[in-house]
Formats: structure tokens, C-alpha cells, sequence
């Protein structure tokens, strides 16, 4: 049977592991596999000392058998000359002597057929062009490794560079003539032959064919995470494959079946693993034969019969222009195939959190890229499932083309089911961490969303988004998407607020010692300074995913610091605390934002319309937010009507009587119902039974002082790392009834009276202050305790005015 079979050079080694010097490498001796070949450095059992052959004078390797190809590990000592001006010097000659007479003699050149071994960074950029190192290129360990190589991580593989040895072969001009003997024959640089393997296998000893896609299928219907290990090549990480939930333009949940890439010899053993379990192992040659090979529990199927580098342009229906947006390739069998300069896998599928954020987004098992309307790559030839989506006012596509041999470029169509825009309605996240502006600016055309709030602010020790502030509007597309780099400031007990349209930092940005300022700091200012702060500037307060953390947003809302509150997913509880505030009087628009710090979640997903009354302009816009023209939006567009009125009006009536009541929805996702909200109780419902419309017309009575908002519910949740539900809601409008608006709910402005309070001990008791003694504090004055306390007794009196 062909085969790799080493050669014994034990006979004529003369040197030992010494003469390698300071720097020997990991060397291997006795019986070792180099890049799955077989090799025996010295003899058997292994000696240090005399392991290598070092020609002083030809020295004569017999050999005797049949050798279509020779594999020999060897090394320079030392290189010819300084800075690599030995190119191409000949170090040695290998005469092969084959049966018959005939001798055949290779020249051994310095970086052609061999090379010194040196550690990085010297051996970088000077590996020899006819050899090949003695390791195979490797995957870094998949779920640890030391922090410092944690950036490295990302790439997900490595280089094989040389241990020990050079590996080069030389192919027999005459396969069917034996090799008696190899005449090692120096001419002047020291090297060292380390071991000879000679091969009759019908291939190429070294890989030289790119990898190849193979689905991976347990047969027993397990999932879980798998590992391959091949002996002659190399083989991706094995990823999931998407499951049945599988949603145009927005995510897949993982599947039952696995892929990788494997370049291997013909030869190799693919060995497939779950933890220490081997399910199955397959010789390669088998599979690249047949298409696909059974073992054991599980089977190896290749997928991919050719492939075209091809150019894509994604062209919206109505204009005929390439459109940004967000894009997903994949073969029939769901092996994605991304744009070049982006993911197949975001992040190789681990959790992100400020590790590679922007360009590319994963919603469950697919990540999509994003393109400003043109990509290129490769695809394979055959079917090609394509998905494109952009925000939530495009019908997502997905379509499966033809990709035939020699096709060089695609185009594709999309097109608007909705133009809020041109409906005066502006869309907008408030919350964004990590995305650079251009970055930003990328994925929100890519979502057709006008404003992105990127937020600078402190984690401990890391400061994200330092470099992007600029103090003014990053404007594309002549000024209809605004990127802005406003701040979060937090603190882990009182809150956290967003701040937006700021002209100047507003420092410190956190306080109070971890999760979010330095550990061992101590309270320095109070969301209510950084609010007082933020509005002389001109700026707009926002409490960040309210209500929590739930210590001063009663401050900041009983004195009117807050200009809205901000909600990033949908829970009844967020609901009931909202419409708490609202029962107790209290104007607060709401908007919506994602909190995206990472690339599981896309900008935009949670999104705030505001209706704007003037031409749009980042400041526009901010001015309709704190106005109340807004809704928040996980998917559904609503829009609501009371007697004419818009969210954030004032609707009068002269007193006890009816409104007439218009809400409608519409959206590009499966929609549960649509309901109308009065002083937070449900008093309008309308099943949408999985439709992707629907609408209330009715008049409603009304006896006092009171708000109304709509709220939309779809039928399913996001695929994003938080699972958010499909949502939205309006901001109110309100009914005054008789005179102004007004309302109150003793039992609500108690529960803010003991919040206010409770945040009041917490500064006096357990926060951590400075000594006024040995402190100048930023505010200026001396009793700093006093200063903290302020506007917790601003509260506390409006509130007693108030109840």
C-alpha cells in the first residue's frame, strides 16, 4: 500500500542538538510527524547527541526503494550572509542516485530550498520560497488563552512558522526508478540534515489545493460544539449552521448540522469531535471522491462545485441607485459566503462586547454585512440564497439566484414600503457604544436611520469613543443622516443619562467607584449636575433604559431635568413604571434606543421616530424628542390621532366628553395586536392575527385630565443578543379637560417621595466621598456633602408642591 516511510540516518549522524547554538527551536527527535508526515530525526530510541547529519564532506544516505518523491527536513546554521544578501547561494548539492546509473542532482539553495530558523519577528517576511516549514498553519484555542493575546484572538488562526525545521521535497524525474542513495555533498555554509521520508502516495506531500467547504451532520440529531482535527491539512473551526427559524433579513436560530473548511492531502485522517467524544473519522480522498463520507456517528458531505469572484450591486426598486444596506450570501446548504472585508461569523460567533463592533452584524446564527449599496466576494456557483434588509421600512428580501461559471456580477432590487421621513417623521437611535463615527454612519444608512447617537464614556479604566468627539454634527448624504457623539455618564446606584447635542464633555463621566468608574473612586458629582451641565449647553437629557438603575431619575423627573426617558426592550414592568410617572403628571416623551455594545445588536434595532415641524437638522430633532412627537419602534410604525391631535399635543376639551381615536400599524413583521392605552389601562384592542396591518377608529370617553398613547405588539421577539420583542409605543397625548392639563396619583408621587429619599441615604451613608479637607472639588465648593444633596431636596419640596 503507498506510503510515507522515513529514513534511518542513524549510520551517519555526527552531531548533536549542540550545534544548534543558543536558539535551537522546538526540536523534535526519534520517531515525529512533521505536517502529518512521518520522520525519524536520528535513531530510535531518540539521542541528543547524535542526531543530525553534519556534512563537513559528501556524505552518502542510502536508501534503496521505489521514491516518487523525497521529503527532507534540514536546516542552515547560520546564513550566508548579513540581511539576507545570500539569496540564492548555493549551500549544498543533493545527488540522487537512482537505479540504472542515472544521477540527478538538486541544488540546495539559501531562502529557495532551505533557510535558518529564527524566531519572530526576524524570520518574518524571509520564509524560503521552495520549502515549507515543519508545522502546519494552526486555529488559536477557541474559548481561552492569556489576556494579553486577546486582540490576536480575533483573527482565529495562525501561521505555522518553523519549529525546528524546513521541509522541501523533491519529485524523482523518474517515479518508476528506485533511489538507492542521496549524496549529501556541502559547499561551504553549515546546515544540518535532521531526517529523510520518501513517499509513493499519489500526491503532493504538501497541501497546495484551498480549502473546501463540507457540512458536518450528526446522525443522532446532537448539536453542541464541534471540533476537527485533520493529520495532513488544516480545518476550520466547525460553526453552526442556521435552524428552522429562519427569518429574512433578520437572523436564524441554530440548526441540527455544522460546516467547516478543510484543505487536506488526499491522504489525511478527518477525524470530527464533540469535547473528548470522537464521533467519526474519514480519509479525505474518500470524500473529495464520492462528495461525502459516512463514519461512525456523523458524516461529511462537501458542498461547493466551483466558485466566481463576483461584483453585487443592491439598487433600491424606485430610483435605480445603489442603496446601503445589510446583506447575507449563503449556499443552498447554508454555508454563508460574506463580502470580502467582512464575517462569515462576527466575532467567530463568542460574544462581543467591544470586540470588533461595526461593519458586520449577528442576529442569532447569521451575520450580515453591511455595504454602502456595491460588495464583492466570492460565491459559489449553483443557487445562492440572498438576504438584504435596511431598517424597518424596506420590505426585507430574500432570493435565491443562479450563480453560473464565468458570471462576474449580480444586482439586486429593493424597495420602500414605507417613506417616514416623507411623512415627518425622523428616525433615530439614542444610545450607541463603540461604533466609530464613519463606522456609525456605515451601519445607519445601512438601516435607513437618520440620527445615531454614538455615546464616549468610562468603563472602569477604559474610556471608549475619546477620539470621536468633536462637539457638532457628522453629516452624509447631504445632511439626511446625522451621526452625533453625545455621552453616557453613570453611576451604578443613581442612574445613568444620556446626554445628547453636547458642545464640551461634561466630566467626570462616571462616578462612584465599579462597575462603571475607577475602582476605589468615590461620588463626585450627581446625574442632576450632569444634566444642569448638559442644558447649559444647549443639550438634551435623556434617562438612560429607564427606569434603572432606579435611584435619582425621580430627582431628575420631579424637577424637570429630564427631557425624556429612554426605553431599550419591552417588559410590563417598564411599561407600569412609565405610565406611573405619566399618572402622576409628569410630560415625558420616550424614545427608543438599542444600548448596542456589541455586534449581536444591530443600531437601530430599538428606534425613535420624531415628527418634525421644521426642516431636519440634528437639533431639529432633538428640539421634537423633548417636544413628546415621538415613538419608539422595535419594528411597527405607529401613528396615532386623538381628536386631530399628535403625540406630544394637548388636546382640550371644554370638559367631560368623547375624542374620536385613530391609531394605526404597520409593519414589516408578523404583528400580534394593536391596542390604545388610557392613563395606562388598555381601553382599545384590535387582534392583527399575524397580519402586517391594522387600525382602530373608535371614540372614547372621557371624564378628567388624562393622556392617551398606542402600543403595537408583534408576534415575535428580535434575534439579537437581548431577545427583544417585536414593539412599539407612542408618547402620549394628553386630554386636558376643562382647563390645563394636569394630573396627580398620590400613591405615585409616595413611591417617587421614598426613591428620593432612599438616593438621598445612599449619598449621606453609603456612597464614597472625598475629605473637603484635602479635596478641591470641580463644583467649587467646600462642603461637598451638601452640594450632593441639593437637588435631592429640590425633589422633595416639588414633589410636596406637587402632592
Amino acid at each position: 500500500m503507498p506510503s510515507y516511510e522515513p529514513v534511518d540516518l542513524s549510520a551517519v549522524c555526527n552531531a548533536g542538538v549542540e550545534v544548534l547554538g543558543d536558539a535551537p527551536g522546538d526540536v523534535r527527535l526519534g520517531r515525529v510527524d512533521l505536517r502529518g508526515l512521518p520522520f525519524l530525526i536520528g535513531s530510535e530510541p531518540p539521542s541528543a547527541e547524535r542526531c543530525f547529519v553534519l556534512p563537513g564532506v559528501p556524505t552518502p544516505v542510502e536508501i534503496g526503494r521505489l521514491a516518487p518523491r523525497v521529503i527532507v527536513a534540514h536546516r542552515l546554521l547560520e546564513p550566508g550572509a548579513p540581511a539576507g544578501h545570500a539569496v540564492g547561494r548555493t549551500v549544498a548539492e543533493y545527488a540522487f542516485h537512482l537505479a540504472g546509473g542515472e544521477v540527478v542532482t538538486a541544488p540546495i539553495r539559501e531562502r529557495f530550498e532551505i533557510q535558518v530558523v529564527q524566531a519572530m519577528p526576524l524570520i518574518f517576511g524571509r520564509l524560503p520560497f521552495l520549502a515549507v516549514t515543519d508545522t502546519s498553519d494552526y486555529n488559536l484555542p477557541r474559548f481561552e488563552g492569556s489576556w494579553d493575546e486577546a486582540g490576536a484572538r480575533l483573527a482565529e488562526h495562525a501561521m505555522g512558522w518553523p519549529a525546528g525545521y524546513y521541509l522541501w521535497c523533491w519529485e524523482n524525474p523518474r517515479p518508476d526508478r528506485a533511489v538507492e542513495r542521496i549524496e549529501i555533498i556541502p559547499r561551504g555554509t553549515r546546515f544540518i540534515v535532521a531526517g529523510i521520508t520518501t513517499s509513493d502516495v499519489d500526491e503532493h506531500p504538501f497541501v497546495r489545493v484551498p480549502a473546501r467547504p463540507v457540512r458536518l451532520v450528526v446522525k443522532d440529531g446532537r448539536n453542541g460544539v464541534l471540533d476537527i482535527d485533520v493529520d495532513r491539512g488544516v480545518a476550520t473551526y466547525p460553526q453552526p449552521l442556521p435552524g428552522e427559524d429562519d427569518r429574512a433579513g433578520w437572523g436564524a436560530t441554530e440548526g441540527m448540522s455544522a460546516y467547516a473548511s478543510v484543505a487536506a492531502l488526499p491522504s489525511a485522517t478527518v477525524a470530527v469531535r464533540q469535547g473528548d467524544e470522537e464521533l467519526g473519522r474519514v480519509r479525505w480522498g474518500d470524500v473529495e471522491r464520492d462528495g461525502r463520507a459516512d463514519a461512525g456517528r456523523m458524516s461529511i458531505e462537501l458542498t461547493e462545485g466551483g466558485r466566481n469572484w463576483v461584483h453585487v450591486r443592491v439598487v433600491d426598486d424606485a430610483t435605480g441607485r445603489p442603496v446601503p444596506c445589510r446583506v447575507h450570501f449563503r449556499a443552498a446548504e447554508g454555508i454563508p459566503y460574506q463580502p470580502h472585508g467582512h464575517h462569515n461569523h462576527v466575532t467567530q460567533n463568542l460574544r462581543s462586547w467591544h470586540y470588533d463592533v461595526g461593519g458586520d452584524v449577528r442576529l442569532g446564527q447569521r451575520s450580515y454585512a453591511y455595504i454602502d449599496g456595491t460588495c464583492q466576494g466570492w460565491l459559489p456557483r449553483g443557487d445562492v440564497v440572498v438576504d438584504v434588509a435596511r431598517g424597518f421600512e424596506y420590505e426585507p428580501l430574500r432570493q435565491t439566484v443562479r450563480i453560473d461559471p464565468g458570471q462576474r456580477d449580480l444586482t439586486l432590487r429593493i424597495g420602500r414600503v414605507a417613506d417616514m421621513a416623507a411623512e415627518g417623521w425622523w428616525s433615530g437611535d439614542s444610545h450607541v457604544h463603540f461604533l466609530s463615527a464613519p463606522g456609525a454612519q456605515l451601519e445607519q444608512r445601512g438601516e435607513d436611520l437618520r440620527v445615531v447617537n454614538v455615546l464616549q464614556t468610562q468603563w472602569g479604566t477604559l474610556f471608549t469613543n475619546t477620539e470621536d468627539f468633536s462637539g457638532r454634527p457628522s453629516v452624509v448624504d447631504g445632511g439626511d443622516y446625522v451621526t452625533y457623539v453625545g455621552q453616557e455618564n453613570r453611576q451604578h446606584a443613581l442612574g445613568h443619562l444620556v446626554l445628547w447635542g453636547l458642545r464640551e464633555p461634561v466630566m467626570p463621566w462616571c462616578s462612584d467607584g465599579p462597575d462603571e468608574a475607577e475602582l476605589g473612586g468615590a461620588l463626585d458629582a450627581t446625574l442632576s449636575d450632569w444634566a444642569d451641565r448638559t442644558h447649559a449647553q444647549g443639550g438634551t437629557v435623556v434617562a438612560a433604559h429607564f427606569p434603572n438603575p432606579n435611584g435619582e431619575p425621580a430627582v431628575l423627573v420631579a424637577t424637570g431635568r429630564a427631557d425624556a426617558v429612554e426605553m431599550l426592550s419591552h417588559t410590563d414592568d417598564r411599561m407600569l413604571e412609565y405610565y406611573r410617572y405619566l399618572n402622576s403628571g409628569y410630560r415625558l416623551p420616550l424614545v427608543g434606543g438599542t444600548d448596542k455594545m456589541s455586534s449581536a445588536v444591530p443600531v437601530g434595532l430599538y428606534r425613535t421616530y420624531a415628527r418634525l415641524d421644521e426642516k431636519f437638522s440634528y437639533q431639529a430633532w432633538c428640539r421634537a424628542v423633548r417636544s413628546g412627537r415621538t415613538f419608539l419602534s422595535g419594528g411597527p410604525l405607529v401613528m396615532l390621532s386623538v381628536d386631530g391631535c399628535q403625540p406630544g399635543d394637548t388636546a382640550a376639551l371644554p370638559g367631560p366628553g368623547t375624542v374620536s381615536v385613530h391609531a394605526t400599524v404597520r409593519s414589516i413583521f408578523p404583528l400580534r395586536s394593536l391596542e390604545v392605552v388610557r392613563n395606562g389601562e388598555v381601553v382599545m384592542r384590535t387582534d392583527a392575527a399575524g397580519g402586517r396591518q391594522a387600525e382602530i377608529s373608535e371614540e372614547l370617553r372621557i371624564d378628567g385630565n388624562s393622556w392617551i398613547a398606542c402600543r403595537a405588539f408583534g408576534t415575535d421577539y428580535h434575534l439579537d443578543e437581548w431577545g427583544r420583542r417585536v414593539f412599539a409605543h407612542t408618547s402620549p397625548v394628553y386630554i386636558a379637560c376643562g382647563g390645563e392639563w394636569t394630573m396627580t396619583d398620590p400613591e405615585g408621587i409616595g413611591y417617587m417621595r421614598t426613591l428620593v429619599e432612599g438616593a438621598r441615604e445612599y449619598v449621606r451613608h453609603t456612597a464614597v466621598r472625598r475629605s473637603d479637607r484635602l479635596t478641591t472639588h470641580h463644583h467649587g465648593e467646600a462642603d461637598h456633602l451638601a452640594w450632593l444633596e441639593r437637588p435631592f431636596n429640590e425633589a422633595l419640596r416639588a414633589l410636596d408642591e406637587r402632592g
